[in-house]
């Protein structure tokens, strides 16, 4: 019987720990990484919903609309 407590004592202390990595998190439509800071290879695009950074590969960084011309 102790046992069985001890384990559901475990189970719910071990439920209630957060992950240890928030690196992970995907934002501008899969393609950036919410971070604390971004890496030299990465620009800033936007804040994350935890307030962290969305850091998005110059590789996949949009570009910016073609100006109209004026004539």
């Amino acid at each position: 019987m102790t046992q069985l407590l001890l384990l559901i004592v475990a189970l719910l202390v071990l439920g209630h720990v957060p992950p240890g990595r928030t690196e992970f998190k995907r934002c501008w439509k899969g393609q950036g990484t919410c971070r604390t800071y971004c890496t030299k290879q990465e620009s800033f695009i936007h804040l994350c919903p935890d307030a962290s950074l969305c850091c998005l590969s110059y590789m996949f960084r949009p570009s910016r609309p073609p100006m109209p011309d004026n004539e």
